[in-house]
């Protein structure tokens, strides 16, 4: 049925369970346990349950089913287990596919806690992980090895925003029967063609454009319906990472919008990058959408668009600070993806635990600031940057 509708009807009625009681909104089930007529109904549900069939709010709910059912929807994927958080998602997804002694190629372009997982717990139990640049066909060609497990990058890096060639590194993987890992927030579920492009494993931080609004924590990793619930849920439902359902019908209600958001927000950040071209405050503009990105053909060749974020370079750290501290509209926040603008320093925030030296070969300069654009309207916005840029 859902086969014809286009993204924002999909988003409104797709997944849709309701109970006997038709309600218009969807319900949420804020319970931990179910109950069963008999104790061998009880038998049977824990030897198999059916697919609107629920045991513990560890192991699945009704209302976050209807939110794995609609992103999967939107993605494209077969299937899709929620989490608590993003970074849940993340942990989740590698540690429940690798073992010790297995090998995993990712970009080295990550966000911090992404760099976490990678290079401290996972090496901690044994996974050779082996970083390179990302943007470097040649890089991935020669360190994807025949017993590599799997790679993992972010479609646009966190913060500087590098495109990733998704179908190109798929090629390379899948070549070595390698799984393909991506963290996609940025290029956001309503640009994405991540799986159509070769991603086998696709993970969001539902925090982000998914909510939109800075409500609550979660996460979804999408996939094929064999991996999901293969793999993903034996591992999720026993450690514990789960999303609540409160949660997840918060995510619910912020599918209903994310088309609108997300376009608004995007068109947003390509007129502000016009508008600040040759500004003589700042050394550096990073946008994927705008021709003067390194990748821009990539950029529209693999989501269309240029995504809700863009970097700017004020040169140093205390330029950077004045130019934050005269904002009116723009919040200073370490979160994205928001209604509301934000804005962050990647080397004091976000990334400021990594050395400074990584940093600099990362492009993560002391003067680098990472600006999510919200639905404010576009005018008021930048003129809010333009009399922040003239405070430096």
């Amino acid at each position: 049925m859902t086969d014809n509708w286009n993204t924002r009807t999909a988003m409104v009625h797709g997944g849709t369970s309701r109970s006997q009681w038709g309600e218009l909104s969807e319900a949420i089930f804020l319970t931990q346990g179910f109950v069963y007529d008999t104790a061998e109904a009880a038998q049977a549900r824990f030897i198999e349950a059916g697919p609107d069939e629920f045991i513990y709010a560890r192991y699945g709910n009704p209302t976050v089913s209807m939110f794995e059912k609609r992103i999967a929807l939107l993605e494209g994927a077969e299937d899709a287990f929620a989490t608590a958080s993003g970074m849940a998602a993340v942990s989740g997804a590698l540690t429940s596919m690798l073992k010790a002694g297995d090998h995993v190629v990712a970009a080295r372009a990550l966000f911090g806690s992404c760099l976490y997982v990678l290079s401290d717990i996972l090496a901690r139990y044994g996974v050779d992980v082996t970083f390179v640049d990302g943007t470097d066909l040649d890089q991935w060609r020669s360190a994807i090895r025949p017993d590599t497990t799997a790679v993992f990058f972010e479609t646009i890096a966190n913060p500087t925003l590098e495109v990733v060639d998704i179908e190109a590194v798929a090629q390379l993987a899948h070549a070595h029967n390698a799984l393909v890992v991506v963290d996609n927030v940025f290029a956001t579920p309503v640009f994405s063609r991540a799986i159509s492009q070769g991603a086998d494993v696709v993970i969001y931080s539902a925090t982000k454009h998914i909510d939109g609004q800075g409500r609550a924590l979660g996460g979804i990793i999408l996939g094929t319906r064999d991996f999901i619930r293969g793999t993903v849920e034996p591992y999720m439902k026993h450690t514990g990472g789960s999303m609540s359902p409160f949660t997840a019908w918060i995510m619910l209600k912020g599918l209903e919008t994310i088309d609108l958001r997300v376009r608004a927000q995007a068109a947003t950040a390509l007129a502000l990058i016009e508008a600040l071209q040759g500004h003589p405050k700042l050394s550096r503009i990073i946008y994927p959408g705008h021709p003067s990105h390194p990748q821009y053909d990539l950029t529209i060749r693999q989501m269309s668009k240029g995504g809700t974020v863009v970097a700017l370079d004020l040169g140093d750290q205390p330029e950077a600070f004045r130019f934050l501290n005269a904002l009116k509209i723009v919040l200073i926040s370490n979160n994205l993806g928001d209604t509301k603008s934000i804005i962050t320093h990647p080397a004091t925030t976000t990334h400021q635990r990594l050395p400074a030296d990584q940093r600099a070969g990362l492009g993560i300069t002391p003067g680098l600031v990472r600006l999510s654009l919200g639905i404010e309207a576009t005018d008021d916005l930048i003129a809010d940057i333009r009399q922040a840029l003239d405070a430096v």
